[in-house]
């Protein structure tokens, strides 16, 4: 059976990397991404398997480095068969310290770099007859957090969600499925950077007192990239942080 491929943005640390390296394991072809030439190249030696794997550095927040991601999905490995849509920033601050400047990098990155990078994958897939897109959002956009002011990551990950859904709609009827990956606290290096010092400290936001690992996210990636009959769907994964909480 041919190999099948797969772009995985934001691929050089935490979630995307775990992503890449469980699709290397299954045989896939992987197009790994990340603004970081550095980041991405180091990733790049330690996954190995140089064989089924190319690397594209660039800004998901211009619509040019979708385009290439799937240029080179297609002339190194011949098509696209799945994307997923890691790549974004998520941190702290106050809604009321929160400018216009501010606002629209999460925009850009977040929310434009996700549509953006779908539209170049989608019209590919639709020369193939099939796809799947897989949307990184958060559940923070269903159960926020008072403690935790991020109304900007947030806001651009709703717009992910909703995006996710819509998409489901338009192109369910070309055999493309497009779902949405709705972490909660998962231990990365991007929690460090959204000012968690301690992510074990927040395990008992979750139903199963412990923080969520990136292979968690990974293995849910592989189950909707390998699955024909999920789409339009957020699935959570957050170790029962929405379900409920425990009494205090």
């Amino acid at each position: 059976m041919k190999s099948q491929t797969i772009i995985v943005t934001g691929a050089s640390t935490g979630i995307g990397k775990a992503i890449a390296g469980l699709f290397l394991d299954n045989g896939y072809n992987v197009v790994i991404n990340s603004a970081s030439e550095k980041n991405l190249r180091a990733t790049f030696i330690e996954l190995g398997h140089h064989e089924r794997l190319a690397m594209v550095t660039g800004d998901i927040s211009n619509p040019a480095t979708g385009k290439l991601l799937v240029e080179t999905a297609v002339s190194r490995f011949g098509e696209v068969n799945v994307l997923i849509n890691n790549a974004g920033i998520f941190e702290p601050k106050s809604f009321l310290e929160v400018d216009e400047q501010y606002l629209d990098r999460f925009l850009s990155i977040n929310l434009k770099g996700t549509f953006f990078t779908a539209q170049a994958a989608i019209k590919q897939m639709l020369l193939q007859g099939e796809g799947s897109v897989i949307n990184i959002g958060t559940v923070l956009v269903e159960h926020a957090i008072g403690g935790f002011p991020a109304t900007a990551p947030v806001a651009s990950k709703g717009g992910i969600h909703a995006l996710t859904r819509q998409l489901a709609t338009e192109f369910g009827k070309n055999n493309i499925r497009v779902n949405g990956i709705a972490p909660g606290i998962i231990r990365s290096p991007l929690q460090a950077k959204s000012g968690v010092d301690n992510a074990d400290s927040l395990a008992g936001l979750h139903l199963l007192n412990r923080i969520g690992e990136t292979q968690d996210v990974a293995e849910l990636a592989l189950y909707l990239a390998k699955s024909n009959f999920v789409s339009g769907e957020i699935i959570n994964i957050d170790g029962g942080h929405i379900a409920g909480h425990h009494m205090v």
